[in-house]
């Protein structure tokens, strides 16, 4: 497999930026990108050349890159399907969690992820009036749910999230209406992705994640890649030395495409290429 020339000479031009203190940043979403979508989310788990890929990765020295996975899962979920190596940077729930993977002899009481021994959570926790709100959405969304046959309800530590994959397409579309409408009631940011209406009480966003990754890190350049609607505030923040990568179709503020998650493994293998 062969990406376009641009791509490739594009990907050339960023690993090139690093320098002494200012590792590039290699960050991607994870479903649609190095895991395909499956109607059940839970069996998701990257392909084999994506797992290669990040470990490759992550193998090199730090000075020189930064592996991170930007996903609207939540922090734990996230950690425990990627299976991401140890030194990836996570952000959850489209950045209102934060984390990192480290030893898998970590204590499971200091990781802050039950049952996930090997992440690192950042500090995090919603104010009675914020878990007040949440409450009130995630019942107007599971009183949706109940009308729609195949559509159910993901809670997340500061948002609650209808999936309509497997629901009928006219009865999802009334779904997600109906979901919309409690997000305004509460007054809760709502965002809209491929079979799913998050509705959150913390304003966040892939792009304001990556921002603050990126000055946490020092990262001279940021390489992205993304398939989905949620992923557009992130190509829209980034810089236009960076290099952003939507994965499969649809209208999109990021400068480059690839068809499908064998060719978003090839990005990130002809990156480590590039590197190593």
């Amino acid at each position: 497999m062969t990406l376009e020339q641009d791509l490739t000479t594009a990907l050339a031009t960023f690993v090139a930026r690093r320098s002494a203190g200012h590792p590039v940043l290699v960050a991607s979403d994870f479903d649609g990108v190095l895991a395909p979508l499956l109607d059940d989310p839970s069996a998701s788990a990257p392909t084999a050349a994506a797992a290669a890929a990040l470990e490759r990765l992550a193998a090199l020295p730090q000075a020189d890159v930064r592996l991170a996975l930007v996903s609207g899962r939540d922090l734990a979920t996230l950690a425990q399907l990627s299976g991401a190596p140890v030194g990836t940077s996570l952000v959850g729930s489209h950045g209102a969690e934060q984390g990192h993977v480290v030893a898998a002899s970590a204590d499971a009481e200091t990781s802050g992820v039950e049952g996930t021994s090997s992440v690192e959570r950042h500090p995090f926790a919603l104010t009675p009036d914020e878990r007040a709100t949440l409450d009130g959405v995630r019942a107007g969304l599971e009183a949706v749910a109940a009308e729609a046959e195949g559509a159910w309800v993901e809670d997340k530590p500061s948002a609650a999230v209808l999936h309509t994959r497997r629901a009928e397409p006219g009865a999802a579309e009334r779904a997600g209406d109906a979901a919309r409408a409690v997000g305004a009631r509460y007054g809760a940011h709502t965002m809209t992705g491929k079979d799913v209406v998050e509705i959150a009480v913390l304003d966040t966003s892939k792009g304001l994640a990556l921002t603050r990754l990126r000055d946490e890190l020092g990262a001279a350049a940021v390489l992205y890649m993304g398939d989905d609607v949620t992923d557009e505030r992130a190509f829209e923040v980034l810089a236009p030395t960076d290099v952003t990568v939507k994965v499969g179709a649809g209208e999109t503020a990021a400068r480059f495409r690839v068809a499908s998650v064998d060719e978003a493994a090839q990005v990130l293998a002809t990156v480590a290429d590039l590197l190593s």
